[in-house]
């Protein structure tokens, strides 16, 4: 539905983006992850037209909007600060867009209702000020007034970052289930490495300007493209070689010393059941995190700490000091050239 094709941006001397290709399908939810100033909003703003590429063409489906103005690309957007109307009631907030096409008044009062429902504002909502409401309800506000022109696309940039940790986890699954209810294609930026996966049938990870890598949440997290997509997305572990050469691992055709060796830390077991083909070092346990749902080990093995995640199953948990055999597969390990 919406295809970036060679995406260049500059300010100046500084290349913003360079050679962005992306194909965001109809009904997708799709997410641009990296850390701040990697080009994930550059490339959401060139989408809405906000910026003009200095290279490359934006067409949605089959239509180049590469320089159509942002008032009728039919794209809805919520930003960061919400950026409300705050001296206006909630109800002239999400009316704003209708306004602006000269809809009549009747039409619009109905399609607000309407839209409010869906968001779960209230009548009595609608009459307050914004400023008088919280943040998790300004969020909605904001949702439905970039919905409420039945827009074909919307793109988020960064919405929940500016609320606390509870209210964000709440707002993450309303916001997924909102999408589905409407089917909309949605654009979603943002540097949170559990959002993305949470939220998106497919990611695009951002670093300086260019794209590492474009796939679904398991592709992106279990078969890391780059390095930096690999450190980037949730904990992991860095083998070093005299672990690798401890463990029995170095010794595996599989596993080449000479690149970056990597592992999740729920791919490796505390006196777990071994099969044939994993390899086992022994570990001293430095310290034990219990989290009710599991149990995160640092350990000592082989020259080096490692973090381990157990599942908790009910078996015994081991204490500081306590020795233990950490066992892993070669197929989790992830390598990369040095």
């Amino acid at each position: 539905m919406i295809r970036l094709e060679n995406i260049g941006v500059r300010f100046g001397s500084f290349e913003a983006l360079k050679n962005i290709n992306i194909h965001v399908k109809e009904g997708e939810f799709f997410t641009f992850l990296g850390p701040s100033g990697c080009g994930k909003t550059t490339t959401l703003r060139t989408i809405t037209g906000f910026i003009q590429p200095s290279s490359g063409t934006v067409s949605v489906r089959g239509t180049d909007i590469t320089n159509m103005p942002v008032e009728k690309r039919n794209i809805g957007m919520v930003f960061q600060s919400y950026a409300l109307f705050p001296t206006m009631t909630v109800f002239e907030n999400i009316a704003f867009g209708l306004k602006v096409q000269k809809m009549n008044k009747e039409d619009i009062r109905q399609k607000v209702l309407t839209m409010a429902e869906k968001v779960d504002l209230n009548e009595e909502q609608l009459k307050k000020k914004v400023s008088e409401l919280s943040g998790g309800q300004q969020q909605r506000v904001a949702i439905a007034r970039a919905l409420v022109t039945s827009p074909e696309i919307i793109c988020l940039d960064e919405p929940l970052s500016n609320l606390d940790a509870k209210l964000r986890i709440q707002l993450r699954n309303e916001l997924k289930d909102l999408q589905r209810k409407f089917g909309i294609t949605t654009v979603y930026v943002t540097h949170d490495q559990e959002e993305a996966l949470t939220l998106s049938n497919r990611i695009a990870v951002f670093n300086k300007g260019v794209i590492e890598q474009i796939g679904r949440p398991d592709e992106i997290y279990n078969h890391s493209a780059t390095e930096f997509v690999c450190n980037f997305i949730g904990d992991i572990n860095r083998l070093e070689e005299n672990f690798l050469k401890a463990s029995g691992a170095g010794l595996c055709a599989g596993v080449d010393l000479q690149k970056h060796c990597y592992i999740r830390l729920e791919r490796m077991h505390v006196n777990g059941e071994v099969g044939g083909d994993a390899f086992q070092i022994e570990a001293t346990v430095k310290n034990m995190e219990y989290y009710g749902l599991y149990i995160k080990y640092t350990l000592e093995a082989g020259g080096q700490q490692l973090k381990v995640i157990e599942k908790n199953s009910g078996k015994p948990l081991y204490d500081a000091g306590e020795k233990v055999t950490v066992s892993f597969r070669q197929e989790d390990i992830m390598q990369y050239e040095g």
